[in-house]
């Protein structure tokens, strides 16, 4: 008999949900029977219906800004499924870009936004048995991606964040994986030409992956010295 997914009857908050892979999980997470969805968007006053017919609740959330995190957690004490989606990409070089500041951006959000979000939701999911955090990673962190320029040293600083977070957060039961996707057929690579994935397939994806977690090894204490791939140390989960 399939065991209930993890979703199902879940408190969750998506960060970057009004559109792509942000609003699919939205979209997705009601329908495995989340309780509610707080839908985290930079600009509320810019909507326009996405989230109709939703059982969703609309958070005023710049991961980059420490004030609105705090708020957030403080608005959101009953979540327990928390969704690290928000990203930037600014299509530019590394070393020699036409923006000199863009990879510093690209890590505010992508890494230092999830660093933010971890640490503000961290003490709430422990609260509420635990929980859970997806991030949405890119195979462009999992192997360096010239083109991609700053992209993905910070989504490869956010694998790792992964899984010290998987380790930090291991005594209190917060169950953490990260989905390393592909091309996705979302704004952010509207550039892109070919096969690309369809937003609710990776979702679906995501979610079925973690249903499977909890039958990965887990750690039974922290600090450890356990180096990647030994026992006690989850991979990081592919979706695309």
């Amino acid at each position: 008999m399939p065991r209930p997914s993890k979703a199902a009857g879940s408190v969750a908050l998506v960060t970057g949900a009004n559109r792509g892979i942000g609003l699919a999980f939205v979209r997705e997470l009601a329908a495995r029977g989340a309780k509610k969805v707080y839908a985290g968007v930079r600009s509320p006053d810019a909507l326009a219906g996405e989230f109709a017919g939703l059982p969703a609740e609309v958070v005023r959330l710049d991961v980059t800004d420490q004030a609105a995190v705090v708020a957030a957690a403080n608005a959101c004490p009953d979540v327990n499924l928390l969704v690290n989606n928000a990203g930037l990409f600014t299509n530019t070089r590394l070393v020699r870009p036409g923006d000199p500041d863009a990879a510093r951006r690209e890590m505010e959000v992508n890494y230092f936004g999830v660093l933010n979000m971890t640490r503000a939701f961290a003490p709430l999911l422990g609260a509420n048995d635990g929980g859970y955090i997806v991030n949405v990673l890119s195979v462009a962190g999992a192997f360096p991606a010239p083109f991609m320029g700053g992209y993905s040293p910070a989504k490869a600083a956010a694998l790792f964040l992964s899984s010290i977070t998987r380790s930090e957060l291991a005594d209190q039961g917060t169950e953490v994986i990260a989905l390393i996707v592909g091309s996705v057929d979302t704004r952010m690579a509207g550039h892109v030409q070919g096969r690309k994935e369809d937003p609710r397939d990776i979702v679906r994806a995501g979610l079925d992956a973690l249903d499977r977690a909890s039958t990965w090894p887990t750690p039974t204490s922290w600090p450890s010295t356990r180096g990647p791939g030994t026992p006690g140390t989850r991979p990081a989960t592919s979706a695309a």
